[in-house]
């Protein structure tokens, strides 16, 4: 029995309160009790999750590359443009930075580059956004970033253990909602809050991403999954306001959970990766469906 091992929210908070520790800490001790390994090696190993995450950004914002059948490439550039831009921004810098992050995260994976699935390759731009945006804009140590990635992983485990990460199993919802999620936390813990503040983050993140279909054109993950990483890196910086402001979830976070387990077995198998609703079913969708050689398909199959 692992001394630092977690299910629920609960269980977590109750952990970060026996031993006065943040999330970050209570992970970084699950990991070495579950791989026998030492504090040094466990945050080197987190250490090079994160290397891989600023390598992904870095090639889609320096040296864009179209993926197949042109679908993404090319707006992680043009997002990253907004920080020297003259035109006046109605986000942030911080979250002009962000959104241009988490779009070269999906740009590079749709580009058959390198990337860390965080949770998952469908919502893999959010987390990677997030925490090194605030990195740098925060001008907060390596280390701390590095924490907020265990912190992240935390309640990726709480939604993996409560629900599941598969769009397959549950629609985007799944990834990246569950990627908001641990962003909020992330960010979070970055900024000083509490453990309670951080899944409260969470809860208001994952809410707001609810019932969310997975229906990628042509089941690649570009479309829309790209610009929906983008946008979820901004609602995940103000579910964290939120919360460190004082605005609670009505719902705690592990019956948010529970709540979108049950939104996805009553989802239909449609919205769930199989292009075969919503989106993956427009014109657009049917025309990038037919360059890919798939069958096309029948009027029930889409009804």
């Amino acid at each position: 029995m692992y001394k630092y091992a977690f299910t629920n929210s609960e269980e977590l908070l109750a952990l970060c309160k026996k031993h006065k520790a943040p999330i970050s800490e209570i992970v970084i001790n699950y990991e070495m009790e579950y791989s026998k390994d030492g504090r040094k090696e466990v945050m080197a190993k987190m250490k090079k999750t994160r290397d891989v995450m600023d390598e992904a950004i870095a090639k889609a914002i320096e040296k864009p590359e179209k993926s197949a059948f042109g679908m993404a490439g090319g707006d992680a550039p043009k997002l990253f443009k907004a920080l020297t831009s003259k035109k006046k921004m109605l986000s942030s810098p911080l979250v002009n930075r962000a959104m241009a992050y988490a779009a070269a995260t999906g740009e590079t994976n749709s580009a058959m580059g390198r990337i860390a699935a965080f949770p998952t390759a469908g919502g893999s731009g959010v987390v990677p956004g997030v925490v090194l945006a605030a990195q740098h804009d925060w001008k907060v140590s390596e280390e701390k970033a590095i924490r907020a990635l265990f912190n992240a992983s935390a309640v990726g485990i709480i939604i993996a253990e409560g629900a599941t990460l598969s769009a397959a199993a549950a629609g985007c919802q799944a990834e990246v909602g569950a990627a908001v999620a641990m962003a909020a936390s992330a960010a979070t813990e970055m900024r000083g809050g509490t453990p309670e503040e951080c899944l409260n983050a969470s809860a208001l993140a994952l809410k707001s991403y609810l019932g969310l279909a997975c229906d990628p054109l042509g089941g690649l993950v570009a479309v829309p999954c790209i610009k929906r990483n983008m946008l979820g890196a901004s609602t995940a910086y103000a579910a964290s306001d939120a919360s460190v402001l004082g605005v609670e979830s009505f719902i705690p976070f592990d019956e948010v959970v529970m709540a979108m387990k049950n939104i996805g077995k009553i989802m239909s198998s449609k919205l769930r990766e199989t292009a075969l609703g919503g989106l993956a079913v427009t014109k657009s969708g049917i025309m990038i469906r037919k360059k890919l050689g798939l069958p096309p398909l029948k009027p029930n199959e889409i009804d």
